[in-house]
């Protein structure tokens, strides 16, 4: 193989300016190869960069030599190099990480993602899925189809993904038998229908042998359909089919240069649009028509779907970066409340009922997800009961947002559908997810006004609302703090109320445990108990251990702002654990209560709290004093 002449581009290095524009009005496919381990994905796409001489002589000089020294076939070239890039991958032999990898013939462009086939890499498999118009999913002859080829099937399907090529590879070591190619065909096919992939085309290749991937290969004479490149430079793109959809844009941007021009950019999800259209924006609902659409190029007469620009309206109304620019005709449903698919992307598992954010087209909101209405075992394709869900895993949940956003159905349009969950307190991406509908109660469900505001409730009591967060390590003090600082309020003639841990599970979360993620449905519940009772103009004072970071910042963000007072009871463990007036820490360490924070659950202590309180220097009643100074305005400083 050493010996065939190999050269790309000749025009690359003379006129790299006449080649860039030779390629810029080419349309761009982006397409993933998947399946399970060893089926051949990167050995495919090596072989499509080489076929399509998009390889320089360096990079064939090094990609002979690392094929003699830790290729897999022998003195030949091992094309899966050239996209397995991380030593672990070469050691190893197998795809970790998403490669990406640019390629282009005379009729189209091309990003290819080779996704990893292990299982624990499935989220990376879901990342390079993501953006992509066409799968094409490879079978290795001689294993047919398997779990991870059904588990990426799924996949496939459930992103949306409508162009699916099934790849039967490695025909070379079956003999390019065509009994062997139906067998597969239908055993796929059942599949393949059962989960809704409606249609694909089956090509019977060779990656390492070059069979059917760029010209028809002789020993496959049976075989009449195209080539692999063959169907990716004519099948139809999901951008052309957005384009015949209604006009969709998420603002990004509002480009405000100076006094005498406001405009507003973005990508142009769907559709068409034209100067004069009348536009309406979500989720305000306010209407207007279309003044002029603007690039750097100049003015244009209309823009698809697919295009950047800034577009200016005819009238003066409300709209900034999240909100969608619709077609007044056929406008985006507004909702705050959907179902939707997940597949959990972190190692840590879902906590049904905190707050994560969830980012959807250029909106950022918080969203909690209820817990899953079922997990989908994607190798049997049953729905099983689930309390949460694991790395990898995928379940249908139903998911709030604190505020209406403007969105579609991912399978009609994944811009407008496609959501990703951030960790509030990390800034990891925990999952992502697809939008079914909206739920009714969304609609239906509605904010009754009321003439009696919370701040007439305060005002009647002569005094204003507070929430005291008392938190720390059981043993700290919290509750006989607590109990002290209302006992001092109510002397002072202050409206109050305290609600303590121990209390509170006897009644309104008597069917809570200790595990995490009861503990944050735990926090949860109580900070809506406590925001009414603010609402109602109380000085409300909580008593509980409350040990992650995420839900005490989910009840400070229930209430305005300064209203909501963190109090840590600072005690180190070893005092805490000494004082065990309850013997619960003697319990925990002789392994009798699981969960017990500090022991064998974790607490995350305040990093800026309102008022910190010593337990090893100061004793409840003077802590009671200081906390009391701050309600009633006559601070005293942290001690």
């Amino acid at each position: 193989m050493t010996d065939v002449i190999y050269k790309t581009d000749d025009l690359i290095a003379e006129d790299i300016d006449a080649y860039l524009e030779q390629h810029q009005h080419k349309s761009l496919l982006r397409f993933i190869t998947c399946g399970s381990v060893d089926d051949g994905k990167s050995t495919l796409i090596g072989r499509l960069l080489y076929d399509s001489k998009m390889i320089f002589e360096d990079q064939l000089a090094a990609l002979e030599a690392d094929s003699k020294r830790v290729g897999t076939q022998g003195q030949d070239i091992d094309f899966a190099l050239l996209v397995d890039g991380l030593a672990a991958e070469r050691e190893q032999g197998i795809t970790i990480d998403v490669a990406y990898r640019f390629f282009a013939t005379e009729k189209r462009k091309f990003i290819v993602a080779d996704t990893p086939g292990h299982e624990q890499y499935t989220r990376n498999m879901v990342t390079g899925a993501s953006t992509a118009d066409l799968a094409v999913i490879l079978i290795d002859a001689r294993q047919g189809v398997l779990t991870q080829t059904r588990r990426h099937s799924y996949l496939v399907n459930l992103i949306g993904i409508r162009n699916v090529v099934l790849a039967i590879n490695k025909m070379d070591l079956a003999g390019y038998s065509q009994d062997r190619f139906n067998e597969i065909v239908a055993d796929y096919g059942a599949f393949a229908s059962s989960i809704g992939i409606k249609d694909f085309l089956a090509i019977p290749i060779s990656g390492l042998k070059g069979d059917n991937i760029t010209a028809r290969s002789g020993n496959t004479p049976w075989y009449e359909g195209p080539t692999l490149l063959q169907h990716l430079e004519t099948v139809e793109l999901d951008s052309d089919l957005m384009a015949r959809r209604p006009f969709r844009m998420a603002v990004q941007w509002v480009n405000r240069p100076n006094l005498d021009f406001r405009g507003f950019s973005g990508l142009i999800g769907s559709g068409t649009v034209r100067p004069g259209d009348a536009i309406r924006v979500l989720p305000s609902g306010k209407t207007s028509t279309i003044r002029s659409i603007v690039t750097f190029d100049g003015d244009l007469a209309e823009a698809v779907a697919g295009q950047s620009v800034t577009l200016t309206f005819a009238d003066e109304i409300d709209c900034s970066r999240g909100d969608v620019i619709a077609a007044a005709d056929a406008p985006t449903e507004v909702a705050d409340q959907f179902e939707a698919t997940v597949v959990w992307m972190d190692d840590h598992d879902m906590l049904p009922g905190r707050p994560y954010l969830m980012k959807m087209g250029t909106s950022i909101v918080t969203a909690t997800i209820t817990k899953p209405k079922y997990e989908v075992n994607i190798n049997s394709m049953a729905h099983e009961a689930a309390e949460t869900l694991a790395l990898n895993a995928i379940g249908i949940c139903n998911i709030s947002l604190d505020r209406p956003l403007p969105f579609e159905a991912y399978n009609d349009n994944p811009d407008l559908g496609g959501f990703i969950l951030i960790d509030r307190m990390s800034n990891r991406t925990v999952a992502a997810g697809m939008i079914h509908f909206a739920l009714r109660r969304s609609q239906n469900i509605h904010w009754q006004s009321v003439d009696i505001d919370r701040d007439a409730h305060a005002a009647q009591k002569g005094q204003k609302q507070k929430l005291l967060w008392f938190t720390g390590l059981s043993g700290s003090g919290k509750s006989t703090i607590a109990n002290l600082v209302e006992k001092k309020l109510f002397a002072m003639g202050k409206h109050s109320f305290l609600l303590d841990g121990d209390n509170v599970r006897h009644g309104l979360n008597r069917d809570l445990g200790f595990t995490e993620r009861d503990r944050v449905e735990n926090i949860r519940r109580v900070g809506e108990v406590a925001k009414l009772m603010t609402d109602a103009g109380l000085i409300v004072l909580t008593a509980f251990i409350s040990p992650f970071k995420a839900e005490r910042q989910m009840v400070r963000q229930m209430l305005p702002e300064g209203e909501f007072v963190e109090i840590f009871i600072d005690t180190p463990l070893a005092e805490a654990e000494k004082r065990d007036v309850k013997g619960l820490y003697k319990k925990a360490r002789s392994g009798q209560l699981k969960n017990f924070t500090g022991i064998d659950s974790p607490y995350e202590p305040p990093e800026s709290p309102e008022i910190r309180i010593d337990t090893t220097r100061m004793s409840p009643e003077e802590a009671a004093d200081l906390i009391v100074d701050h309600v009633l305005g006559s601070w005293s400083p942290v001690i």
